[in-house]
């Protein structure tokens, strides 16, 4: 699929969604009654699938892709280990962030971050789609 469509698109559409069903959740943490947390849940969930299906595995193909091959080796290295430094935090502060200032508050900070990588996919990323590696520049 990623051979297929452009990854850019497929990351965009994965950040468009996971700011939808972020906001979501957000509202949803909101109310604190019954069904409420169930659909909050829900949609945490379906974040997941969306990442999933797209921005998780399109990152390490466009990662392969977008740097030149005088630094690829580099950049692969500095952008791996970056990620994994964001994983990190996203891990350390989620559960910290839910239980000191709520669900809602959580789910929004995230919120807001999927639609600034949105927004940085949009206006930064390249597209690498019919480009040949020789052709990437730096």
């Amino acid at each position: 699929m990623i051979t297929r469509t452009a990854s850019t698109l497929l990351v965009l559409a994965a950040a468009l969604a996971a700011s939808v069903r972020l906001l979501r959740a957000r509202l949803l943490a909101a109310v604190a009654l019954g069904a409420g947390i169930v659909l909050a849940l829900v949609s945490a969930n379906i974040y997941v699938m969306f990442f999933n299906f797209s921005w998780g595995p399109v990152m390490w193909v466009m990662l392969g892709e977008m740097f030149p091959n005088q630094i690829r080796g580099s950049g692969l290295a500095v952008s791996g280990f970056s990620q994994w430094i964001a994983n990190f935090g996203i891990t350390l502060t989620f559960p910290m962030m839910a239980a000191g200032l709520g669900l809602m508050a959580a789910y929004s900070f995230y919120a807001v971050c999927a639609v600034l990588s949105f927004a940085f996919v949009l206006f930064i990323v390249r597209e690498t789609k019919g480009r040949e590696l020789e052709e990437m520049t730096g």
